[in-house]
């Protein structure tokens, strides 16, 4: 899983405590650890924090949703704002008599009550919801979460809710890559597994970055974390060359094949929206005519002189209503272009680890020798209930008392 050592044993040991597990002994020293097959449930009824937690994420999945569709309700309340005062200003100027307004309320009164094709159904909650999905805990993606924009195709029939694909386009659909540090510690983990817990520092770059210059990458320093974390330990060839192995890695309680490992780590580039091209024009469109309608309503109220109490709450919040419009705009044009910055970033990184990838198939003669050398220190243990010389889940004394008489015992009948 890629976990460092340190950390998997601590957990297996509380996990084993917390659940009724047991431990199996090996003559060799080495420690399985044994569980029953609803540890899951055992662990969960047994402590209220994790009822709850998965009550929370419940309840933060609704939650979520309908802070994402907020968004697009907000936008449409604005609209609807600004569209009844400009037209309660134009009908109370023309009712004033006011001849520059009557032209205004001909021509232009009727340009605000604008309806985009199919407008009604921005508001149908099920439209094109296709399968419903609930987010993850604290929004960390959206794969899990009501009209997700991971795995998405904008084919009409995948296509999201209107509303949400206003949060969308406003905030996009969150970092792909979130998990990246996971999966580069699972593939480092695989690739040392596959080689019998023995590596050579050049099988492991095509997953890191930034290896260093000159020195600390001659020495291959950017090793340490891998030797941090899997506890692995170098050793030198009689020709002066590195290499590590890694004893924990070499011993499983499964005989398992090899792991199927990518050549190189590969970042996907951020993604602009899941929304579809209309759901982008229209929220474009809605977000200039709420921008165009404050500034034409700024004008009138300039030289209204209407005492209307609506009118005048519309003018305490028209500031509101303006930046609303404006950060709308602008929040998105803004991640476009930082998007465009972090994807050349990302390419760049790909374009590093796919060329270690190459490299590593060109290595000559010398690299090949280190890999005999590293292959002295490569085993693979598998321990299995036949292995075991002691085990928590029977007394001693019913498993034929001490475990090293045992031991000598068997070696003195093999004499």
């Amino acid at each position: 899983a890629g976990l460092n050592v340190e950390v998997a044993q601590q957990g297996l040991l509380a996990l084993a405590s917390e659940t009724q597990g047991h431990m199996q002994v090996s003559d060799s020293g080495e420690i399985a650890y044994e569980f029953s097959k609803n540890f899951r449930s055992v662990l969960r009824n047994k402590y209220w924090q994790l009822r709850a937690q998965e009550t929370l994420s419940k309840i933060w999945g609704a939650l979520f949703y309908v802070i994402r569709i907020s968004f697009g309700i907000m936008l449409m309340l604005s609209i609807a704002l600004i569209s009844i005062a400009i037209i309660a200003l134009v009908v109370a100027a023309s009712s004033q008599g006011g001849g520059g307004n009557n032209r205004d309320d001909r021509n232009g009164g009727g340009g605000f009550i604008f309806f985009p094709t199919n407008f009604f159904y921005l508001f149908d909650f099920n439209y094109g919801r296709g399968r419903r999905r609930y987010p993850n805990r604290g929004g960390r993606r959206y794969g899990g979460g009501y009209g997700s924009g991971r795995g998405r195709s904008n084919q009409s029939s995948e296509k999201l809710p209107f509303l949400e694909a206003v949060f969308s386009f406003l905030f996009g659909d969150g970092d792909p890559n979130e998990d990246l540090e996971e999966r580069r510690w699972q593939a480092i983990g695989s690739v040392i597994a596959n080689n019998g817990g023995a590596i050579a520092a050049e099988q492991v770059t095509p997953y890191l970055d930034n290896l260093g210059e000159g020195s600390d990458r001659e020495y291959e320093d950017y090793m340490l974390p891998v030797l941090t974390r899997f506890n692995g330990q170098p050793e030198v060839s009689p020709t002066g060359e590195m290499v590590y192995y890694f004893p924990e890695l070499q011993v499983s309680a499964m005989q398992r094949g090899k792991a199927a490992v990518s050549a190189y780590l590969k970042e996907a580039k951020r993604k602009f929206t899941s929304a579809t091209s209309d759901q982008v024009m229209i929220s474009i469109g809605l977000g200039a005519l709420n921008l165009v309608g404050a500034l034409v309503l700024w004008n009138l109220l300039q030289t209204s002189t209407v005492d209307i109490e609506f009118i005048a709450f519309i003018q305490s919040i028209y500031w509101l209503l303006a930046g609303y419009g404006t950060a709308f705009l602008a929040i998105p044009l803004i991640r476009y272009y930082w998007m465009l910055g972090q994807n050349a970033k990302i390419e760049k990184r790909n374009d590093e680890r796919a060329l270690r990838a190459t490299a590593l198939n060109r290595l000559g003669a010398s690299f090949q020798q280190k890999l005999a050398f590293a292959q002295q220190f490569a085993a693979q243990k598998v321990l299995n209930e036949k292995d075991a010389v002691y085990s928590t889940e029977t007394d001693l004394a019913d498993q034929g008392g001490d475990p090293d008489e045992a031991d000598f015992l068997r070696r003195l009948n093999e004499i």
